[in-house]
């Protein structure tokens, strides 16, 4: 059917949709990037086996790692966490605290927060958890996990790059 204009209606829904997409492009594209509070990675309470300094030393490496993926995606800007270091570190769980991790978020003026640990089974087998969550009412947590095998450097590089690259930048 033509319109009064001389084109086509089929014509003009193209036009619009096209625009409407262009317009949402744009919209996504210019986006403020999330920012969030990274906290160190640590260990799963409950975990059988003990960790070691070596072990300690390579969640402090992972989180570093992870930090840094994150803000090279450019879909998050990182805010400081050291405000609240002294009252996290009294937090044995940042997973099992009653929340205190949305406070120290929301404390150091976050819309979000990342909490990472890692399930020592044995020094075989590991299990690496991120948890998102953003710090709006209602907001739900999300959850990535990846299984590691070793307890070596390469196996927690290898693994934290596969869960960002893999899962979170995915969803």
């Amino acid at each position: 059917m033509r319109s009064p204009f001389g084109t086509s209606a089929r014509a003009v829904s193209l036009a619009a949709a096209a625009a409407a997409a262009v317009i949402l492009l744009a919209g996504a594209a210019g986006a403020e990037p999330a920012k969030v509070a990274v906290f160190d990675f640590q260990f799963a309470g409950g975990t059988p086996v003990a960790p070691t300094e070596e072990d300690r030393a390579r969640l402090k490496r992972t989180s570093e790692e992870f930090r840094t993926l994150l803000k090279d995606s450019g879909r998050y800007a990182l805010v400081s966490t050291e405000p609240v270091r002294e009252d996290v570190g009294r937090t044995a769980d940042l997973r099992a605290c009653g929340g205190c991790a949305d406070a120290f978020g929301r404390k150091v003026g976050a819309d979000g927060i990342f909490v990472g640990e890692v399930q020592k089974v044995s020094n075989l087998i590991l299990n690496m958890n991120v948890y998102y969550k953003p710090l709006t009412e209602g907001a739900q947590e999300k959850a990535y996990s990846v299984d590691l095998r070793g307890n070596t450097d390469e196996s927690f590089d290898r693994g934290i790059k596969y869960l960002v690259k893999n899962q979170l930048l995915e969803r």
